[in-house]
């Protein structure tokens, strides 16, 4: 989409002769409906031949302020200026105090983990339904992962799960915004304040995104993102993390560089606990570049999946997963799904996924449950953790490890690529095309 062109004038060029959107949908899909055929996966011609948009995107002012963080001859942030641009404007954009650069989201969590001294003995709530560097952060700094449940309708964390995990060695809990939807925070924060545990934001897929009218990453204690190249705003890796808490921030800007006290370097010594995470200069140009058209991008997007959400109404067995009441924006990293495969004839989700792929509009099968990754009991077996964890309390550990309602979402989710809704109305149809093709045979497709 052309960079001075308006969110009305899409609406304009995008339906027939500026029709208003529900009139554009209803005559869009009863023209779907009236050109169904046979699937691809029964020998039929596939609904797309054509690869769906390109992300990353670069444009003329990427390759401007990358040449330019190059010819400084600064190329590590360290005495450095392009870094601390980014972060001011990234805290200013998110409208909180304060925000520093990091290696990638995985390191922004441990960084938030090390903020809010949490460490070996310490248990970390987390969701299971997410992806695995939420836990990896968790095991980094040696303290125990409980998983919540997920809510099924919204695919989110349950926080109605959370008061039965939480024991005299809960220290933290990490809520996941996935895909750019945000947890029940109000739920979420309530029972941490009762607790007395530390909030950290998992916002790392949801840039932009907001409850009741405030961004994510902002609500709790800390937030982290991500900045890799599938995120909505990518540099290829490269991440944040935010607080409003001048002493939080403190200890993160130390830990992301070396121990390195922000006002004093190293005069007096080092005064805090580090490691070496720091942004280059050559992501932060590039993420400096990518936020001046990101909005732009961002409302092109949740109109086509506004498009694609009206569309999936009269097609029962696919349906978006539902927002929190409170989440008064949702920016789509990935769109949330869920499959009925009972109003498919009983075909399986693979089936359904394999038979769109075969139309070129591939959709994802979303997360394996963490809570049962096999390398989880491996890590619980280990050296450090015997050490540190009573074997009476990693058999309770064990037997309490169920989450009921996220088995249930990890059987019917389904992930759709941002990627899909960067593009043309046209775009969104046929994959809305493909779902309805194979639902017409989808009794036939079950015995292929």
């Amino acid at each position: 989409m052309n960079r001075k062109q308006t969110r009305r004038d899409f609406v304009q060029q995008t339906t027939a002769a500026g029709a208003a959107f529900s009139t554009a949908a209803f005559v869009s899909q009863n023209a779907i409906g009236k050109s169904l055929g046979k699937p691809a996966m029964l020998g039929g011609q596939p609904v797309r031949t054509k690869p769906f948009p390109q992300w990353p995107i670069h444009k003329k002012n990427d390759e401007e302020g990358f040449l330019d963080a190059l010819k400084r001859d600064q190329w590590c942030r360290l005495g450095a200026k392009i870094s601390d641009q980014f972060d001011k404007e990234w805290a200013e954009r998110l409208g909180c105090q304060y925000s520093v650069g990091v290696v990638n989201g995985t390191n922004a969590l441990y960084a938030a983990l090390y903020a809010l001294d949490v460490g070996p003995g310490d248990e970390v709530i987390l969701s299971p339904y997410t992806f695995i560097a939420t836990l990896n952060a968790v095991i980094q700094v040696y303290a125990l992962p409980v998983f919540s449940d997920s809510d099924r309708d919204t695919q989110l964390m349950d926080a109605d799960s959370l008061e039965e995990r939480i024991t005299d060695r809960t220290r933290a809990v990490i809520p996941v915004h996935l895909g750019g939807s945000v947890a029940n925070m109000d739920a979420i924060t309530k029972v941490a304040k009762k607790h007395n545990l530390g909030v950290i934001e998992d916002a790392c897929q949801a840039h932009y995104a907001e409850w009741r009218g405030k961004r994510a990453g902002t609500l709790g204690d800390v937030g982290c993102f991500s900045f890799q190249a599938s995120k909505i705003l990518p540099c290829g890796e490269g991440g944040s993390v935010v607080t409003d808490d001048e002493n939080l921030f403190n200890k993160l800007h130390a830990f992301q560089n070396n121990g390195r006290d922000r006002k004093d370097g190293t005069r007096n010594g080092y005064q805090w606990q580090g490691s070496n995470l720091r942004i280059t200069e050559y992501q932060s140009a590039l993420l400096l570049s990518q936020l001046s058209r990101f909005e732009e991008i961002c409302e092109h997007r949740e109109e086509n999946v506004k498009y694609f959400d009206q569309l999936l109404e009269d097609v029962p067995g696919v349906s978006p997963s539902k927002t929190e009441d409170g989440c008064t924006r949702r920016t789509y990293y990935i769109h949330l799904l869920r499959y009925d495969k009972d109003k498919f004839a009983g075909l399986s989700r693979s089936k359904f996924q394999q038979a769109l792929s075969k139309e070129g509009t591939g959709i994802g099968g979303g997360y394996r449950p963490l809570n049962k990754e096999p390398f989880l009991k491996t890590i619980l077996n280990s050296r450090g953790y015997q050490a540190i964890y009573s074997k009476k309390r990693l058999d309770e550990y064990w037997e309490k490890n169920h989450c009921p309602q996220n088995d249930l979402v990890t059987q019917e989710g389904l992930f759709m690529s941002q990627r899909y809704f960067l593009g043309s109305r046209s775009d969104v149809e046929q994959v809305v095309e493909a779902i309805m093709k194979v639902q017409k045979h989808a009794e036939e497709l079950a015995s292929v």
